[in-house]
């Protein structure tokens, strides 16, 4: 089926195209204008055999509409400002997303957290700035209150290996607290917040930052100890999964797309289109050593054989759903019913999105609001 540009807004060059529709995906919540990113991607559409093109033209449009931000709040208006600065935030971060590590990258971080959190507390005001306490240091997290007075349930949102719990508390958080549940949006170990800035690498066990958060809303008196949900997203559905199998007091699991199955393998065949056709794969050929602190491609495939599901899910036991696009082109998806086949649970869902209802692609970032609204559902009906 032709998609049309909406989809591959570069054509072949699905690296860029993927990059651009997860920002697209982002229109219903606020948080970026299709103007703004069509003005970019007009700018780029000539730039694709430069490789610093990327990260000039979303830096140009971050620190643009930055100045705006930074002129209204001067005027005292408080919400344009905040609007003005959420959306710099986010151009910034995905500015970043292409460099590689090192204090460039680090820097267009910076610049994008504080973009995003001025903005935050400026819209926003009502989410919380929360440190959740893991090991001997603490994982930064968005908490989003449901409307209830008395002790609500509470999802667990952990992101994947590109996105950030700035982007999950809006187009997740959003749709939960409308249904009466609580958010915490949670940048792990690898994540976010967490890689760019603290410098912390990912692990294949996330059981240990995953019962770091239940523990701390445990503590919570707005939170119902008895329903919290852990949901992850794209690589976050390897996260959720495995935090499921082994952390029993989560009352549900959502992956939101599937992980590949053979992750090892994945990488390994990202290492050798990187080396011949990197404009086909969705991912840099460092991200995913970066996220897991491998110095080596090769390191990165040795970390990438722990990141298994295979024999772990069948000691998922709760309520469980997993989501997938039918046209996903990152996982493909058949490995959602692989981990659907596996997953231990008796209440068990498996949802695949076709291209006539949306949400076909890569964790339903061309059509986010069908994919998050079909989980919050199945969330509702759950807890």
């Amino acid at each position: 089926m032709n998609r049309g540009p909406w989809i591959d807004h570069f054509g072949d060059n699905f690296l860029w195209s993927n990059a651009t529709l997860i920002l697209k995906g982002m229109a219903p919540y606020g948080v970026v204008s299709l103007e703004e990113i069509d003005r970019v991607c007009e700018k780029l559409r000539v730039r694709q055999n430069e490789p610093q093109a990327w990260r000039e033209e979303w830096r140009a449009m971050g620190e643009l509409v930055e100045r705006r931000a930074d002129a209204a709040l001067a005027q005292g208006h408080k919400i344009t400002a905040g609007d003005y600065y959420l959306r710099a935030g986010i151009y910034h971060y995905n500015a970043e997303r292409f460099i590689s590590p090192g204090p460039e990258k680090r820097a267009q971080g910076e610049k994008a957290y504080h973009c995003w959190h001025t903005g935050i507390r400026l819209r926003e005001p009502t989410i919380e700035f929360v440190e959740v306490p893991y090991e001997e240091t603490t994982l930064p997290a968005l908490f989003m209150k449901a409307s209830a007075t008395r002790p609500a349930p509470t999802v667990v949102v952990v992101n994947g290996m590109d996105n950030a719990k700035e982007m999950s508390i809006f187009f997740a958080g959003r749709e939960f607290a409308r249904r009466g549940f609580n958010t915490l949006a949670l940048d792990g170990p690898g994540m976010g917040e967490t890689r760019r800035i603290r410098d912390m690498p990912s692990r294949y066990d996330y059981e240990v930052p995953g019962t770091a958060a239940f523990d701390y809303l445990a503590k919570r008196p707005d939170v119902d100890a008895r329903r919290i949900a852990i949901f992850g997203y794209s690589f976050g559905g390897y996260y959720s999964s495995r935090i499921a199998a082994f952390e029993k007091r989560y009352a549900a699991c959502v992956a939101l797309s599937a992980l590949h199955w053979d992750l090892a393998d994945w990488q390994e065949k990202i290492r050798q289109k990187n080396a011949s056709s990197p404009t086909t794969v969705a991912q840099s050929n460092f991200q995913f050593r970066w996220v897991v602190g491998a110095e080596t491609a090769e390191d990165g495939i040795a970390i990438a054989k722990k990141f298994s599901l295979k024999d772990v899910a069948k000691n998922i036991t709760c309520p469980f759903l997993v989501t997938h696009g039918g046209n996903d082109r990152v996982v493909p998806v058949e490995n959602a019913q692989k981990l659907y086949d596996a997953v231990g649970s008796t209440n068990k869902t498996i949802k695949i999105f076709n291209t006539e209802e949306g949400g076909a692609e890569h964790a339903h970032v061309d059509n986010r609001q069908v994919g998050i609204d079909f989980a919050a559902d199945w969330l509702e009906d759950q807890m």
